[in-house]
């Protein structure tokens, strides 16, 4: 397998009938400052995407409150018509009301608005997969997922995913419509998502961790991060994607970058080969 396409030895991972290599893209970066408006430079975001593509990338994540729309803008410009194989995941359910501020919005009407407002402005007819980025608390849970079921049944959304949720809320849901993913915070210095990363497993749930590459002081002087850094030739966020590789097969990391540079490295990760014991250091050390 050629290493002009890393990310093909990410492995895979199926929900409904698609078929994902592992290690995905984030677009969340592909914004200004706070995720917030257009990016600095939007021709190196253009690249970035085809260039992702390039290596083998066939599971790009975005939302529709990334910028807002930016985002999902710029994966049409730069994609569009998109190749065979690429899976393209999209949420709803969170406002911008400026840099850096998110507000969750559970209304069945707002969410359906915002499900067909993707569908345009990525220039689909269904939505690959279409996760609730929040439960809004204001709004009665069961009206949120009956919301993600009609569009389900009605063919706008071929598989539905959660975002930050508990495992309680993950089988409330399910007795509505089918969960295919989960997308919490999940990396190697928080690990607060562990249970619901087990209840994947047990139930054969994509778990997309986000912010995956967070090393903290792991990456530090004599921490395990960067001493199996030194050891592998890696670098500590590829480490650190190839630890998420490693431990669970239904962990799909999207780590997100608006550099070509950063994104090639990232892909790289997936040709970090980690022995058992070093596999085993990193989870004991979060």
């Amino acid at each position: 397998m050629s290493d002009a396409k890393p990310v093909l030895r990410s492995g895979t991972f199926t929900f409904g009938a698609y078929t994902v290599h592992r290690l995905g893209f984030g677009a969340m970066r592909l914004t200004g400052r706070g995720i917030w408006g257009e990016p600095t430079d939007r021709g190196e975001c253009i690249r970035v995407l085809r260039r992702a593509v390039e290596l083998g990338v066939d599971f790009i994540d975005t939302a529709d409150s990334y910028g807002p729309y930016v985002s999902e803008d710029l994966i049409r410009e730069a994609l569009h018509p998109y190749p065979e194989g690429l899976t393209i995941a999209t949420k709803a359910g969170l406002t911008r009301s400026g840099p850096g501020q998110w507000q969750p919005v559970g209304r069945p009407e707002y969410l359906r608005q915002e499900a067909e407002m993707s569908l345009r402005r990525l220039g689909v007819e269904s939505i690959d997969l279409f996760q609730l980025h929040r439960i809004d608390p204001k709004v009665p849970a069961d009206e949120q997922f009956g919301l993600l079921s009609d569009l389900l049944r009605e063919g706008k959304v071929k598989n539905v995913g959660l975002s930050q949720v508990s495992v309680d809320e993950i089988e409330q849901a399910r007795t509505q419509v089918p969960v295919v993913t989960v997308q919490n915070l999940y990396n190697l210095t928080d690990r607060s998502s562990e249970d619901v990363l087990k209840h994947c497993e047990a139930e054969g749930i994509g778990f997309i961790p986000w912010n995956p590459i967070a090393a903290g002081r792991l990456a530090g002087s004599g921490g395990p991060v960067g001493e199996i850094a030194k050891q592998t030739g890696a670098t500590p966020a590829q480490i650190s994607l190839a630890w998420l590789l490693a431990k669970s097969g239904v962990i799909l990391p999207i780590p997100g970058t608006s550099s070509v540079g950063h994104l090639e490295e990232n892909c790289a990760a997936a040709t970090v080969q980690l022995t058992p014991e070093q596999v085993e250091r990193l989870s004991a050390a979060g």
